[in-house]
């Protein structure tokens, strides 16, 4: 969908069949997780951005978990009684999912109604794909590269199993539009880590091997396993625009449940 069609339908979105206008859609709150590295408040506030520009018409407010302000709960008892709809910035279940947002948002005065975090799902392969390809990744492969060739996608991990499961998701995903294998790392709480699958990947005869960053934003764990990479590293997937219609995709989903619900 172009810019001006991406407008439009974020304000037919205001219009009943009848030709009456609908209440007020509920505030956007982007959840994200929170960082000490400046880089990623820098890179959430650019992904907003062009969240604003796919639709205008949404308010957007920003709460993050924890690390730095404004926190969700802060950001919640702004809106005051502003029905909001809590899109996490995650890319998987885990316990932030399950836990941390769910009483956030329970502990606010307004109606709020938390989103299914971003992953998995095909836009986040999307956007990984894109990454790799600025940091080098080719255009065509011939099959001897392709039968040397791999690509680690490193998670940050989580005990929740869940969470693995969504990974692994993703990497079938990104392999279907690689074509070679993607094995999914973590950088704690969970195996194998970034180094163990490249060790298992050289024993396959994959000696070049990627690490594509399945982080949101810049931070330590991202930054520690791209330096593993025995070839090439992807940025994090930050402000790709396929990010902001993934984020939109979530606040759709949520919203038309909640208008279900009232009808």
């Amino acid at each position: 969908m172009n810019d001006i069609g991406s407008r439009l339908a974020g304000r037919l979105r205001l219009v009943t069949l009848r030709g009456h206008r609908s209440p007020a859609a509920p505030a956007l709150v982007l959840v994200a997780h929170g960082s000490r590295d400046p880089r990623a408040l820098h890179t959430v506030r650019a992904l907003m951005d062009r969240v604003r520009h796919l639709r205008p018409a949404v308010p957007l407010h920003l709460g993050h978990i924890e690390l730095n302000e404004p926190l969700l709960p802060d950001a919640l008892a702004a809106l005051g009684q502003t029905p909001a709809v809590l899109v996490p910035l995650l890319l998987g279940r885990g316990y932030h999912v399950k836990q941390d947002i769910p009483e956030m948002a329970a502990a606010a005065s307004a109606d709020t109604r938390s989103a299914a975090p971003l992953g998995p799902h095909p836009l986040l392969a999307q956007a990984l794909h894109t990454r790799l390809t600025e940091a080098g990744w080719p255009a065509t492969m011939d099959d001897t590269a392709r039968r040397s060739t791999a690509v680690v996608l490193a998670a940050a991990g989580s005990r929740d199993p869940d969470s693995a499961t969504d990974t692994r998701r993703t990497a079938r995903l990104l392999a279907a539009r690689l074509g070679v294998p993607v094995v999914p790392a973590y950088a704690s709480a969970a195996t194998p880590t970034v180094e163990t699958a490249l060790h298992a990947l050289a024993a396959r005869g994959r000696h070049r091997v990627a690490v594509a960053s399945y982080f949101a934003a810049p931070g330590r764990f991202a930054t520690q396993c791209a330096q593993q990479a025995p070839w090439i590293a992807s940025a994090p997937l930050g402000a790709h625009e396929a990010m902001a219609r993934l984020i939109l995709h979530r606040y759709d989903q949520s919203s038309s449940a909640r208008s279900t619900e009232a009808a």
